[in-house]
C-alpha cells in the first residue's frame, strides 16, 4: 500500500509526523536511522520546538520511532516476532503420552523462545479463590466455588524483562485429588494437559482461542520492556474434555509487535 497523508487539514505537528512516517514507510528512513534534531525539524516547517516535540511524541504513540530522555530518536526496528501458532494444542496433546524427557523438552521456552527453560528466571504462584461471576459463567459452576488460580512467569535475567505471563483457572474439585501436582514452583513437563490427565483421566477434545486487545498500563510497559504505542494481545484459552465441560480458564499475554498469531481451520469436503 502506497503511504498516504492523514486526509484532513492537518495541524503542522500531523505534517511533520505524517511525513516522517512516510518516509520510513518508504523506506527511505530504515531501522537505527537517527530523526533530524527537534531544531532542524522547526527550521523546516517553520515552526516551534514544542511543536516538533508533539510530532516527535505523536511518532513514539505510532511504535515506529524509539527513544528516551537524552537519546536522539531514531528509526524503530522490528523485534523477533514469536509465532504462535493453533497447532500448538494438539503438539501438547500428542506428547501427554509420551515419556517425561520428551515432554520436558518441549515447552513455552523451548518452542516459542527458542531457548532453554534453564535460561530464564521462571516463577509460578498459586491460590484458592472463589469464582466471580465471569468465572462461575465459563465453568457452569456456582458463584463462590472454589478454584486454583495459578500465575506463570518467564523473565530474561540478562534483559530483565518479562519474556511470558499467564494466569490459569481450574475447578478445585479437578485437582484435589493430587493438588501437589498443579501446585509446584517448577515447570510441568507436559504442561496442564498431562496434569489434567495425570491426576483425573481428563482428555481434552477441544479448545478455543479468544483474541482482544488493549494498551498496556505503564507498569506493564515496563515490565516487558514495550516502547510506547504497542498494544498488548491477550489470548484467551478455553479448554474443554470430552464429555463438554470447561476445565481450564487462562489468559496468556503477548507484546503485539513480538507476536504473531497464526490459526489453522481445516474445512470439510464437500
Amino acid at each position: 500500500m502506497e503511504p498516504q497523508a492523514t486526509a484532513v487539514a492537518a495541524p503542522v505537528q500531523l505534517r511533520i509526523a505524517d511525513d516522517i512516517r512516510m518516509r520510513i514507510e518508504r523506506g527511505d528512513l530504515t531501522p537505527g536511522d537517527p530523526l533530524p534534531t527537534l531544531h532542524e525539524l522547526a527550521h523546516q516547517w517553520g515552526c516551534g520546538v514544542q511543536t516538533a516535540r508533539s510530532a516527535i511524541n505523536l511518532l513514539k504513540q505510532q511504535g515506529l520511532i524509539t527513544g528516551s530522555r537524552g537519546k536522539a530518536p531514531v528509526v524503530r526496528a522490528r523485534p523477533r516476532q514469536v509465532v504462535r501458532s493453533s497447532n500448538r494444542h494438539q503438539d501438547e496433546k500428542d506428547r501427554v503420552l509420551t515419556g517425561e524427557d520428551e515432554r520436558g523438552r518441549n515447552g513455552v521456552a523451548e518452542n516459542d523462545l527458542g531457548v532453554p527453560i534453564d535460561a530464564l528466571d521462571f516463577k509460578a504462584t498459586h491460590e484458592v479463590v472463589r469464582a466471580d461471576s465471569e468465572l462461575a459463567e465459563g465453568f457452569d459452576i456456582e458463584q463462590g466455588a472454589e478454584v486454583l488460580r495459578r500465575v506463570f512467569e518467564l523473565t530474561d535475567p540478562k534483559e530483565g524483562r518479562r519474556e511470558a505471563w499467564s494466569v490459569s483457572y481450574i475447578p478445585y474439585d479437578l485437582v484435589s485429588a493430587k493438588p501437589e501436582v498443579f501446585e509446584s514452583d517448577k515447570p510441568h513437563p507436559g504442561g496442564t494437559q498431562h496434569q489434567l490427565y495425570e491426576v483425573a483421566g481428563i482428555e481434552l477434545a477441544r479448545i478455543d482461542d479468544e483474541v482482544t486487545a488493549a494498551m498496556p498500563t505503564t507498569v506493564t510497559a515496563q515490565l516487558w520492556g514495550m516502547d510506547p504505542g504497542i498494544p498488548m494481545i491477550r489470548v484467551r484459552r478455553i479448554s474443554i474434555d470430552t464429555h463438554g465441560r470447561v476445565v481450564e480458564i487462562s489468559d496468556a499475554d503477548f507484546p503485539a509487535d513480538r507476536t504473531k498469531l497464526h490459526f489453522s481451520t481445516p474445512l470439510a469436503l464437500w
